[in-house]
């Protein structure tokens, strides 16, 4: 019987891990909810706040796989994008870099949410202060949503300068897959069979 359960377990793990259907994210860190702070004109622009602008924050997770912020287009209708990158740092705003996100590029109107991914998920240590600093290489008029959200793990940095009481909009967490339908039928059988199998005597 035991040996059956280990069998069945064991089956049941390779069914999650080979027919994930999807992915959910797993929120850690955040100043606000998604709720109420997207639209034109939101912070001040981005060019007045580089360089070497961003937040610091202390995981209660042990990894990261995605920063998320809320960047507006301060000069809507001209026409001009822009590309944004972040980077991870320990220590400071401009210590030495742990990862860097993916390259998002943001089209003219554009104003919300924007997730940065990072190409694998990168270790944290838990109640350790990390820091991600804002890049745009080609700058332009755009809003990073700060505001005196009151997030307690953290503050916004602005020009090397802490920003006390302030912080960005963002959010951060790790991506997680989905068991499909499969994995759960094969669950649902596993569990079956193991509670059908006769006791041996």
């Amino acid at each position: 019987m035991k040996k059956f359960s280990v069998i069945s377990v064991t089956l049941l793990l390779a069914a999650f891990c080979g027919y994930g259907q999807g992915i959910s994210i797993l929120y850690d860190q955040q100043s606000s909810t998604n709720s109420g702070y997207y639209g034109y004109g939101g912070g001040p622009l981005f060019t007045e706040m580089a360089p070497n602008t961003g937040q610091s924050f202390t995981p209660s997770l042990s990894g990261i796989d995605f920063i998320r912020l809320s960047i507006a287009d301060g000069n809507p209708g001209d026409g001009l994008g822009s590309t944004w990158f972040l980077n991870l740092r320990p220590d400071s705003v401009t210590g030495p870099i742990l990862g860097t996100t993916a390259t998002v590029y943001l089209p003219d109107l554009h104003a919300g949410a924007v997730d940065f991914f990072f190409p694998n998920t990168i270790p944290l240590t838990p109640g350790i202060s990390y820091f991600f600093d804002i890049n745009s290489p080609d700058g332009g008029a755009w809003n990073i949503f700060v505001a005196q959200f009151n997030y307690s793990g953290g503050d916004a940095w602005a020009e090397d300068i802490v920003r006390l009481g302030s912080d960005y909009w963002f959010r951060e967490g790790l991506v997680v897959p989905e068991p499909s339908s499969v994995a759960l039928l094969l669950l649902g059988g596993a569990a079956f069979i193991s509670l059908r199998r006769p006791k041996r005597q």
